[in-house]
């Protein structure tokens, strides 16, 4: 099934302010938030669509990604939603109440299901790891057709030994020293209008209500060692210069169980000693003979798929534009195909024998040889331009 715009999911206008966003996230995420909804999978659907929506448009860098590009922008190869898993979903949510990563700022559901709400970031643990950029040539023909990379990327694994927990063994862990495995920490505040009681996630745990007694002596308690992975990337067709994927969960381990961060991946896309890219259009020039441009000829062209027979009218004028139509490159949010454009250039011979200098002599004050700027193939430079949007 097509996922739905992002912007519609939040109910705002494309050219919504960053406040607005996240406005309109807040309100959407109260309405399907897992606590108001328990049992209730379609809710749960929901809430992590508005996740996934505010991820992305709450980022200048994604959010012009995908207007640019729409879904295939922010998320092709990479398997979904790249915010994580309901952790991060709920830490984000968190933020956005101004609470969150062990502060003591006001959750609205902690404080309205006296804790219960705060189930989420009970489950919490650790610290997220952050996020990787790697760059990735593509050569044309792999823009043309996708590619399958396989990554090595070194970079903070799960540690082998306490495979991510930190601890020394299953029995080195014990209730938060803090929070007495709650997971949440309760401060009681008195203002004008009496007492007031918020809830926050235990700044000793980050919510998961546990504490290690004794260290993993690998990692030192992190839960996580620096290792090497292979990452297989799938590619989608189209991708341009500079373009970034995202795969979430593919960054650095998190510390002590936290979610691993994301592998950002920029497109470089190498030059083609013959083809230029202009967006989706394939551009290539085209020397030819004095000789060939008036009587016409057939040669060979490079194109993405290999060599193309075309044929030059006779009476050919420099600078003409001609086109191959659906020879281009792929667009990487639709279906459509860009052409290859032939640009024609007329060689004019600067060195010549004495025959050939009689030869042209006599064709000198041919009516044929002379120019005729009113006639039809002589056309201007922004003439010969349009025949690229024809």
């Amino acid at each position: 099934m097509a996922k739905r715009d992002y912007y519609e999911i939040l109910g705002v206008a494309k050219g919504a302010t960053a406040e607005e966003i996240k406005k309109a996230y807040r309100k959407v995420a109260l309405q399907f938030h897992p606590d108001r909804n328990q049992g209730d999978k379609a809710a749960e659907e929901k809430f992590k669509e508005a996740a996934e929506a505010y991820e992305v448009l709450s980022d200048a860098d994604k959010k012009a990604k995908y207007d640019q590009y729409g879904h295939a922008g922010v998320n092709q190869g990479a398997g979904g939603y790249q915010g994580g898993n309901m952790e991060d979903i709920f830490r984000n949510f968190g933020d956005i109440f101004g609470g969150g990563g062990g502060g003591g700022g006001f959750d609205p559901f902690e404080t309205f299901f006296g804790g219960g709400g705060g189930r989420g970031r009970q489950q919490t643990r650790g610290k997220r790891g952050t996020n990787l950029r790697v760059r990735v040539k593509l050569s044309l023909i792999e823009v043309a057709n996708g590619a399958r990379k396989n990554l090595k990327v070194k970079k903070h694994i799960e540690c082998h030994t306490c495979h991510g927990s930190g601890a020394k063994d299953a029995s080195s862990v014990g209730k938060c020293s803090v929070c007495g495995g709650s997971g949440t920490v309760r401060k009681v505040q008195n203002t004008i209008l009496g007492q007031m009681q918020t809830t926050s996630t235990c700044y000793q745990c980050n919510g998961s209500g546990q504490q290690i007694t004794k260290k993993c002596l690998t990692c030192n308690g992190l839960g996580v060692e620096y290792g090497e992975e292979t990452i297989q990337v799938d590619i989608p067709a189209g991708v341009q210069d500079g373009m970034q994927l995202s795969m979430g969960g593919k960054g650095n381990a998190g510390e002590q169980g936290g979610s691993a961060g994301d592998l950002i991946i920029q497109i470089e896309v190498e030059q083609n000693p013959e083809l230029e890219i202009d967006g989706q259009n394939i551009i290539y020039n085209l020397h030819i003979s004095f000789i060939d441009a008036v009587l016409g000829s057939q040669v060979e062209v490079p194109t993405i798929e290999g060599k193309a027979k075309f044929k030059i009218p006779a009476g050919t004028q420099a600078g003409k534009i001609f086109r191959l139509s659906g020879k281009g490159l792929p667009s990487v949010n639709s279906y459509g195909r860009g052409d290859q454009l032939i640009l024609i250039h007329v060689y004019t011979p600067n060195d010549l024998s004495a025959d050939e200098k009689k030869l042209l002599e006599k064709l000198r004050e041919s009516p044929n040889f002379k120019p005729k700027p009113g006639a039809k193939q002589e056309r201007g430079f922004f003439d010969r331009v349009k025949d690229m949007f024809e």
